[in-house]
């Protein structure tokens, strides 16, 4: 019997940790895509995957973190864990300064443009 399949968005093809799914299909690597300082990034999407890219420090916290977490908050969790190993937090912290000071970044209102937006 066949089980059915979701979508998720994030998972794609790319450069990660071979996971099978299932016998009949062919092993796939499967990534989360992200833009980070304006360029396209494949992250690990996978438990195993996001703590092989971590360093011996982070590794420990990953694991003590990760199996205790409620499911509900799991895919936050990894996807927090999955950017560690990048520049998303400088990226962020700049972006935050930069609003504190006021600066215009570009950011607009959520439903700009759509009918009926205020």
């Amino acid at each position: 019997m066949d089980t059915p399949r979701t979508a998720n968005a994030w998972p794609s093809r790319g450069d990660c940790r071979t996971v099978s799914r299932g016998p009949e299909e062919e092993a796939v690597d499967v990534t989360m895509k992200t833009v980070i300082g304006g360029e396209l990034v494949e992250l690990p999407a996978t438990i195993a995957g996001i703590r092989s890219a971590l360093d011996e420090d982070q590794v420990r916290d990953f694991d003590e973190e990760i199996p205790h977490l409620p499911t509900a908050e799991l895919p936050a969790a990894l996807v927090r864990w999955a950017l560690a190993a990048t520049d998303a937090d400088r990226e962020d912290e700049e972006l935050f300064e930069r609003l504190a000071r006021g600066e215009d970044v570009g950011a607009v209102p959520a439903g700009a443009g759509r009918p009926g937006a205020v």
